[in-house]
């Protein structure tokens, strides 16, 4: 048995004991990944590059966008690696920065998720009062308290959950480092004092949630009274993408951490992990363009001019 002090490494979950089948986790996950770069970036580039989506929504989507791309790349390459290389283990310091890393962005997508919803309650129910009260420094003040509230999260929860002492040996049934796993190593009722921080962020998270719900209970009693039936699609075009998100995020994350010990299964966990940790990053692109013209067209001439850019190389090149 060992505790803190003495722990060099953790062990984390290994998907699967045979080389084909550590390959194919490998190869799956590489799939994922390259298309959450391929669908985040697209979006950072089509926003950051068409005047047309230099808007609040598409400022905060593309803040979205880049927190999903940090998300994915704090957990997934190194799972990737372990098993390209066949091993499982992880530097102490490498958890703890992973930890860091994931719960500060974590944290700020959660933020991030509630400012959406009320700047789609302000252009929706306040329209004449958006300009004012959504203007370039109000946005920015929100990104800004955003990444904030994520870092100030992560402070606390990383530091807590590293100054518990452990003893329970090292080996840590998720593919990457989680809090809650981490704590099921702990010896002493110390763990305790991290229970208590995250079920106050789960309280707070909890608010936001409130939060949302009621902007969105306002926002569709408005689109409903709308007397235009293309008035009410594009209202819901816009509303949808981002309650879908919502839903998926929030409830995924909250089974994760606050559920009951006696639900608690290493495949059970892993799935619910998938899902808070790697399903959102990839999708998210996807549930923000589907029903998104004016993001679908600036998509499609950022693709195009990347087509054409790369054929007039080629064609000097060979020239």
């Amino acid at each position: 048995m060992s505790n803190s002090s003495s722990l060099n490494e953790f062990l984390l979950l290994a998907f699967a004991d045979t080389r084909e089948l550590q390959l194919l986790h490998f190869w799956l996950f590489l799939g994922i990944y390259l298309a959450a770069l391929l669908g985040n970036g697209l979006i950072i580039t089509a926003v950051a590059c068409d005047h047309r989506l230099h808007t609040p929504m598409y400022f905060f989507l593309l803040n979205l966008s880049v927190l999903d791309l940090g998300t994915i790349s704090t957990t997934v390459p190194k799972s990737m690696a372990n098993s390209l290389w066949d091993t499982r283990a992880i530097s102490y310091s490498g958890c703890a920065a992973q930890v860091f890393l994931f719960v500060f962005l974590l944290g700020g997508e959660y933020s991030l998720l509630t400012v959406m919803a009320y700047d789609r309650y302000v252009a929706i129910c306040k329209p004449l009062h958006y300009g004012t009260v959504m203007d370039s420094t109000a946005c920015v003040r929100m990104a800004a308290a955003v990444w904030a509230s994520g870092f100030l999260c992560s402070v606390l929860h990383t530091g807590n959950t590293f100054s518990i002492p452990l003893c329970q040996g090292n080996v840590l049934d998720q593919f990457f480092c989680e809090i809650p796993q981490i704590l099921k190593l702990s010896c002493s009722d110390s763990y305790l004092s991290e229970v208590g921080l995250l079920v106050v962020t789960a309280c707070l998270g909890f608010g936001c949630f409130v939060f949302v719900v009621l902007s969105y209970v306002q926002i569709f009693r408005v689109v409903l009274s709308l007397p235009s039936e293309q008035g009410r699609h594009k209202a819901f075009s816009m509303c949808l993408p981002h309650l879908a998100v919502v839903s998926l995020f929030i409830s995924t994350d909250i089974f994760a951490y606050l559920k009951p010990p006696s639900l608690s299964s290493p495949t059970l966990d892993l799935v619910v992990a998938f899902l808070y940790a790697v399903v959102p990053p990839a999708m998210n692109p996807v549930i923000y363009s589907m029903r998104n013209k004016e993001l679908k067209d600036a998509l499609r001439k950022v693709i195009s001019w990347t087509f054409f850019s790369s054929g007039n190389i080629a064609i000097a090149l060979h020239k």
